[in-house]
């Protein structure tokens, strides 16, 4: 789980960093407003050029963190710091130039610290809290004096108090707004990761049912390739009795019998092909027009449904390796449906790109809405019997590991459909030697 875990820290510091790009823009446009503001109405003296290069900065700055998240990079920890810490630097900056920590706006010192809480490691945290209060400090001694343009004489003490208050105010009232449009943001990307991180467990969590689940099969299938052998052998030595054989009728049920036999081991050493060896170890090269012909019309054969409508719609063919994983799955959509609706089955075969459809239709009741948003989950089934859902359970977990996925809709007219998509290139020679 540490991989994914790392995977699903680094999506949320890209959403993360993009909100610090966002908050940079506002407080670009908050100084570009306040300078604006301070020498054309309040006719405040300030460093024009000097605060504007700052804000060139901060522009800069902003365009380049853009680049890297749309380049895909992976966003640390630590470039979150570093990015944190520039707005920590060009706010001080800003304020050197404008009163230091006369100027209202100091409180924005504050903004930052909680950012860094939210965002953060701990360690990274408490540097951000040392470094703003390093600079709150540094600002009480060491800034540029503003004032009016005009004497100060006791009206202009009044009018600076008076628009210090204003600043303050504002300066209130943006860093509440920003807190709770970032800190809420910032929640839910906390929540989606927590929510990832609940998939992923559960993923794992049905993978190790699935590891156990074929341990299982294995085993069963391994003890019970002696009786069945030794059943062949018997019904051999029974086939070679001139008693048995001069009755037509024990002889054509002992034919049954063998053929009954054969069945049961070609399941056996499916199983065994199927748990733990790799994907094509003794596959053969086909056609997925061959592939699933040849599927459909053994499952046809076998079920003998009262009405079955295959279509293929594939405009072309293409060479894969003939999978008992795969053949199993269309056994396992197959056979629901037709237990489902005994009197009519459908499957359908069409591809849209590099993804190959199978879709397979019934005149059933349908899905229950309950089992439509739980499909695929383990024991989650109307037949009241041991071991029901397991068959689309695996459905679903092997298509996930060739990187497809299975749906399941309700038909509004009746039935239901259920549809398999998976990349053709999961089905290719090669994929099924690297599986």
């Amino acid at each position: 789980m540490t991989l994914p875990q790392a995977s699903i820290q680094e999506i949320t510091n890209s959403k993360n960093l993009l909100l610090l790009v966002t908050l940079r823009w506002l407080a670009i446009a908050g100084q570009i407003g306040a300078i604006a503001i301070a020498t054309l109405w309040l006719d405040i003296p300030l460093p024009v050029l000097q605060m504007a290069s700052i804000i060139g900065f901060l522009i800069a700055l902003n365009l380049i963190t853009l680049y890297r998240y749309s380049s895909g990079a992976i966003i640390t920890n630590t470039e979150l710091f570093l990015d944190l810490l520039l707005d920590v630097v060009t706010l001080t900056a800003q304020l050197y130039l404008s009163g230091g920590a006369t100027n209202p706006f100091v409180s924005l010192f504050l903004l930052q610290a909680v950012l860094g809480a939210v965002l953060l490691q701990t360690w990274s945290t408490w540097t951000i809290v040392a470094v703003t209060s390093g600079c709150f400090i540094w600002l009480t001694t060491s800034y540029n004096e503003i004032g009016f343009s005009e004497p100060m004489h006791s009206g202009a003490h009044s009018r600076l108090f008076a628009v210090h208050i204003y600043g303050m105010f504002i300066c209130f009232l943006l860093a509440a707004v920003l807190l709770v449009l970032f800190i809420t943001r910032i929640n839910r990307n906390v929540r989606d990761q927590d929510l990832r991180l609940a998939e992923l467990r559960q993923q794992s969590a049905e993978e190790e049912h699935i590891v156990r689940m074929g341990l299982l099969a294995s085993g069963a299938a391994h003890e019970l390739g002696t009786p069945l052998a030794t059943m062949s052998v018997i019904l051999n030595d029974w086939e070679r009795m001139p008693a048995l054989r001069a009755d037509g009728e024990l002889e054509a049920e002992l034919i049954e019998m063998q053929t009954q036999l054969k069945r049961c081991k070609t399941i056996v050493s499916g199983i065994l092909r199927s748990s733990g060896e790799e994907r094509g170890e003794n596959s053969e090269r086909t056609s997925i027009v061959n592939f699933i012909d040849g599927v459909v019309d053994d499952w046809e054969e076998s079920r003998n449904p009262s009405r079955f409508e295959y279509t293929n719609r594939l405009v072309g063919d293409f060479v894969i390796a003939s999978d008992v994983l795969l053949q199993q799955i269309l056994y396992n959509v197959l056979d629901n449906a037709f237990e489902a609706s005994p009197a009519w089955v459908g499957i359908d075969i069409t591809q849209s790109g590099e993804m190959l459809s199978i879709a397979v239709r019934d005149a059933g009741p349908g899905f229950a809405p309950d089992m439509l948003a739980e499909f695929g989950k383990p024991y989650r089934s109307t037949k009241q019997k041991p071991g029901s859902g397991l068959g689309l359970f695996l459905v679903v977990n092997v298509l996930r590991k060739l990187g497809g996925q299975a749906t399941a809709t309700n038909v509004p007219t009746g039935g239901a459909i259920v549809e398999l998509r998976l990349p053709i290139s999961a089905l290719s020679v090669e994929a099924a030697h690297v599986h």
